[in-house]
């Protein structure tokens, strides 16, 4: 019976030891594999700047108001009806050779050299703002600027679409009494028929003059007449003695 015994408790000692075995709980990690493990995360292979804040765009220069110094004085003053131009012409070459950005502080004018800062003033509502001169127009009778978008928008002539202004000349690249490239512009013309019509016209009647005929962003036709010598009384001369029964006439300085 002793005997017995004894193998009963050595068997069931026998059995207990897997048990325990399993219910075992395996020791922490060493301390070495703790500082290791940030290794394996992603973010540690993305360089340093482009997990920084992207810094903040800066106005581009050709969209931002033009200054002039706070004593200067008005060159030329003009009183008359200003309006604004955006499509088709935006996105589209100006006189002055660059691209127009109707949201750039810009406008046109007819004599006023390319370059030239203008300083308008909405005369109904006191809004003012500065604008470069990049373009020539506007090629409508009675107005005197055509203002982009942007220009348009601060001097209140956005909404109702044209509006009276004070427009002074403030600084201007080259001199306004003197020199200057001058033409004659006639338009627009709903077909080209009508355009060269009026172009042979003009060459055989000014022989000496360069006749141009152009389409414009808008579709219609134009005729360009560059006068001899640049001899800027020779286009108002040349201007006065043009009619036509579609369009209108205006001198315009090209440079």
């Amino acid at each position: 019976m002793i005997l017995i015994l004894v193998f009963l408790l050595a068997l069931l000692s026998g059995c207990a030891h897997p048990k325990q075995a399993r219910v075992t709980v395996p020791p922490p990690p060493p301390p070495a594999s703790t500082a290791e493990a940030p290794a394996a995360q992603p973010s540690a292979s993305i360089p340093a700047h482009e997990n920084a804040p992207a810094a903040k765009p800066k106005e581009e220069p050709d969209l931002a108001e033009p200054t002039v110094p706070a004593d200067a004085k008005p060159i030329v003053t003009e009183k008359g009806i200003a309006s604004w131009y955006g499509p088709p012409y935006h996105n589209r070459r100006g006189s002055n050779g660059e691209i127009y950005n109707m949201h750039a502080m810009t406008a046109a004018h007819r004599t006023f050299p390319l370059g030239s800062l203008v300083r308008v003033t909405n005369i109904k509502t006191g809004s003012t703002a500065f604008v470069r001169i990049t373009d020539r127009g506007p090629f409508i009778p009675g107005r005197i600027l055509d203002l982009s978008l942007a220009a348009a928008k601060k001097v209140d002539v956005w909404q109702p679409g044209v509006a009276e202004v004070k427009v002074e000349l403030m600084e201007t690249p080259a001199p306004i009494n003197i020199g200057g490239k001058w033409a004659v512009q006639i338009g627009g013309f709903p077909d080209e028929h009508a355009a060269l019509k009026l172009a042979d016209h003009l060459t055989r009647r000014y022989r000496t003059a360069n006749v141009q005929r152009f389409k414009s962003p808008a579709g219609d036709w134009w005729i360009r007449v560059r006068v001899p010598d640049d001899d800027r009384s020779l286009a108002y001369q040349l201007a006065a003695e043009t009619t036509t029964p579609e369009g209108a006439v205006f001198v315009v300085r090209l440079d």
